[in-house]
């Protein structure tokens, strides 16, 4: 991250999915936000919120979360929805963002907190910025991704192939790139290179 981004006084969403090898990461670019001066809302889909992984359990994430944002997650369609009419969010960051995920983005498909999040954040043309993080992202998801990126006010945290060789169809967002991925959003542009 550049050390001159700066965010002060904005509201920043952050939806973590269901990548639950990636939010080791994911509460690293959570730190970048922080550091930068944003107040951020933390978001988490229904199955980020309850599913206990081997990378921790369900309670550990969210109180991580909730202790890092100093909030409470929001993790439900109900509460997520009234981001839109009161314009809570000058930014969205999905972070990770998973393949399903993805695919809901691209098809208007809204049945989870997090994609009513970005439904109601788009309503009001603010950014949402995605940082994804899926085997399939080079393969059932590839066409997903050019829609999403032929989407006005969707953006991209940087990406890349995070093991060619043992997962070649793999993409992880680069999350140390993740305020500075917001704060060209909020200027209406794409941070590039996008891949990586």
């Amino acid at each position: 991250m550049k050390d001159d981004i700066r965010l002060d006084g904005l509201t920043v969403g952050f939806a973590m999915c269901g990548s639950y090898c990636t939010f080791l990461k994911a509460f690293d670019g959570l730190s970048g936000l922080l550091s930068a001066g944003c107040s951020v809302v933390p978001i988490m889909s229904e199955n980020a919120y309850k599913t206990d992984t081997r990378f921790g359990t369900a309670r550990e994430h969210t109180e991580r979360l909730e202790s890092a944002c100093g909030k409470k997650v929001i993790h439900t369609i109900p509460e997520a929805e009234p981001i839109g009419p009161k314009r809570l969010l000058d930014a969205l960051v999905i972070a990770p963002c998973t393949g399903n995920t993805l695919a809901k983005l691209a098809l208007g498909v809204t049945d989870t907190s997090v994609t009513m999040a970005a439904k109601a954040q788009l309503r009001n043309k603010r950014p949402v910025i995605i940082a994804p993080s899926t085997n399939d992202a080079l393969s059932a998801n590839l066409k997903n991704i050019g829609l999403l990126m032929n989407t006005k006010n969707v953006y991209f945290v940087p990406f890349g192939q995070d093991d060619p060789a043992a997962k070649e169809s793999s993409l992880t967002a680069d999350m140390k790139k993740l305020p500075e991925a917001v704060f060209y959003a909020l200027s209406g542009r794409q941070l590039q290179p996008v891949l990586i």
